[in-house]
């Protein structure tokens, strides 16, 4: 039985997915002043403003986070690498992001070039194409033959891919890892465990044991609100708890959302609270969690300097 004290993570932090936008200056569909796309959280019209680097640090600045990972924010698809170029200048000037999650539609005609162009890129790690919902036969774009064709070039680009799908989807996502041994897939948003009764739950815990067979997965925990609920504590320990039980610290990193999440809350509200959640684990375990994983998986560039603690 474990015996650890419950000590605050104090550490440096990479926050493994968050995004940027400026509204004014390029075309995000579903952020458009009339657009209301269907989404998980209910209404986010909260979110239209602008949010860049400068809003970022500020609401970070209660804690050590030393880089980000940008993930691509829905940028009109007619022009991919543009939001590529465009995040690359907001990293060249502001120090933010230092890795990138760039857009990549896997069943385009033209994704050999565009993976290609996408890796030309010093920031870009991995790509992401939400899969959609499934068709008559239960099945989604991951069983699609097109697009596992774009997913089977991945590699060859030195690209990983990641995942936004609900947890009914994850068998899904396991045959596709188990199919493509040598692409790292990264589970976003901790496979969308949805509400917290139990039934959903055991359902999401059950997926993520296949997953978890699977050594070239591991998992973002992010974007763990519930639409009309606020962010808390208690609804998310036994998230947290069936994570690491299933993947164990070195496959899991932290991720803010922001400033998506922030329909939920601050940036210090959510940290502090994930703070608390893994407040439990050893420390080498917080570390990974915070820290360790997305420095492994992303290869974050240009970090600042942690800053200087005294030893205990």
């Amino acid at each position: 039985m474990s015996t650890h004290l419950h000590t605050l993570y104090d550490g440096p932090i990479i926050d493994a997915h968050q995004h940027f936008w400026d509204l004014g200056a390029n075309h995000y569909p579903w952020l458009a002043p009339d657009t209301l796309v269907p989404h998980r959280y209910g209404d986010y019209s909260r979110i239209k403003h602008d949010y860049l680097p400068a809003d970022y640090l500020r609401d970070a600045a209660g804690h050590d986070v030393i880089g980000s990972v940008y993930v691509e924010a829905e940028w009109t698809p007619d022009d991919p690498l543009g939001e590529t170029a465009y995040v690359s200048q907001l990293a060249a000037t502001t120090g933010r992001p230092n890795a990138m999650v760039a857009q990549a539609w896997l069943d385009h005609d033209n994704i050999q070039s565009l993976l290609a162009g996408q890796a030309r890129f010093a920031l870009v790690r991995s790509v992401r194409h939400k899969p959609g919902d499934p068709d008559a036969s239960g099945r989604t774009l991951m069983s699609n033959t097109r697009w596992r064709d774009g997913y089977s070039q991945l590699a060859r680009h030195g690209l990983h891919f990641d995942l936004q799908a609900p947890w009914r989807q994850l068998a899904e996502a396991a045959r596709l890892a188990g199919d493509f041994p040598d692409t790292l897939l990264i589970v976003n948003h901790a496979g969308v465990p949805g509400d917290r009764s139990s039934a959903t739950l055991a359902g999401w815990s059950s997926a993520l044991e296949a997953l978890a067979n699977c050594p070239n997965v591991v998992v973002k925990v992010s974007g763990l609100g519930q639409a009309g609920k606020p962010w808390s504590v208690e609804a998310n320990e036994p998230v947290l708890h069936t994570l690491n039980r299933t993947f164990g610290a070195d496959r899991l990193m932290f991720g803010s959302n922001f400033p998506v999440d922030e329909l939920f809350g601050s940036l210090d509200m959510l940290i502090g609270g994930f703070k608390q959640l893994v407040s439990g684990w050893p420390p080498s375990e917080q570390r990974a969690f915070f820290h360790g994983t997305a420095a492994r998986v992303y290869r974050p560039s240009g970090l600042t300097e942690p800053k200087t603690r005294n030893a205990s």
